[in-house]
């Protein structure tokens, strides 16, 4: 099939890539415009484009695709593939195509539906998540389920180690729904919407931990927000990051902080460093 693709971050190059190494031909490939670094380094390229270019595939970087639709339809894709693109669709995107608008998503839906899954599934305490291909539709991650895998999610992983895992196995996936779709033994499985969750996108404040929380709770929040926004502590010496967390003794223990401007290190150096430390 001819495939247009819509994506901007690194979870998506998994599946760009696979989608160019397939039988199946990347027709052109839509992200989102360029930002400013912000620190006086010109502009930033997202990673979908660094890969776009480097593979010398047709590049389209609206500001909002369903307006400039037309920068799209002279490529007549079979099917748009989307995978954390970071713009909402509107209808006459989701008709372009024989076969619609299919995205890559990372959770089991109809649980966690937005742009954040991987963190707020670990921050939840979830034991298992997973990829969900499903057909687009005007609600967000509302459309039928197309094809599902499961992943368990590990004891300790964060979300940032969880975030590489599926992004490779939603490449998989991805191939998967596609040979279903082309083959026409896809099955459609609407959404249950009684049993769906969302859950805002992330800010930096939602790191600062409760000390009064239950310890279990911590340690979910500090691997849901490791590497972003990251975890923190306020303390008489400014935020303290941490990095990691566990409970022992059924007791919140720290195990790797970063005081403000400095690196990463042991929850042991640390105090041994800061000895009349408070914590707020």
């Amino acid at each position: 099939m001819k495939v247009a693709f819509f994506g901007t971050p690194d979870f998506a190059v998994p599946s760009l890539r696979a989608l160019c190494e397939s039988k199946h031909k990347v027709v052109c490939v839509v992200c989102q415009p360029d930002k400013p670094s912000g620190r006086g380094m010109g502009t930033v390229f997202s990673p979908v484009k660094k890969f776009t270019l480097e593979n010398n595939i047709p590049l389209v970087q609206p500001e909002r695709i369903s307006r400039e639709l037309e920068l799209v339809m002279p490529y007549k894709p079979d099917v748009i593939v989307t995978c954390a693109f970071g713009q909402i669709l509107k209808q006459n995107v989701l008709d372009l195509c024989k076969y619609g608008v299919i995205n890559v998503h990372a959770s089991l839906l109809p649980k966690y539906r937005g742009s954040s899954p991987i963190q707020w599934a670990i921050i939840k305490g979830e034991k298992t998540t997973g990829i969900t291909i499903a057909q687009t539709e005007l609600g967000l991650d509302t459309g039928d389920i197309l094809h599902a895998v499961p992943c368990d999610i590990g004891d300790t992983e964060t979300a940032g180690e969880l975030f590489v895992r599926l992004s490779n196995i939603g490449a998989t996936a991805l191939l998967e729904a596609l040979e279903q779709i082309e083959k026409g033994t896809v099955k459609r499985t609407p959404q249950n919407h009684t049993e769906a969750t969302h859950y805002p996108m992330l800010k930096k404040e939602d790191g600062k931990i409760d000390l009064s929380k239950d310890p279990f709770e911590i340690v979910n929040l500090v691997r849901g927000l490791n590497p972003w926004p990251m975890a923190y502590v306020s303390s008489s010496i400014g935020d303290i990051r941490v990095h990691r967390a566990s409970v022992v003794d059924g007791k919140l223990q720290f195990d790797t902080v970063q005081p403000p401007n400095k690196r990463q290190m042991t929850y042991k150096d640390f105090i041994n460093g800061y000895k009349h430390i408070q914590f707020n």
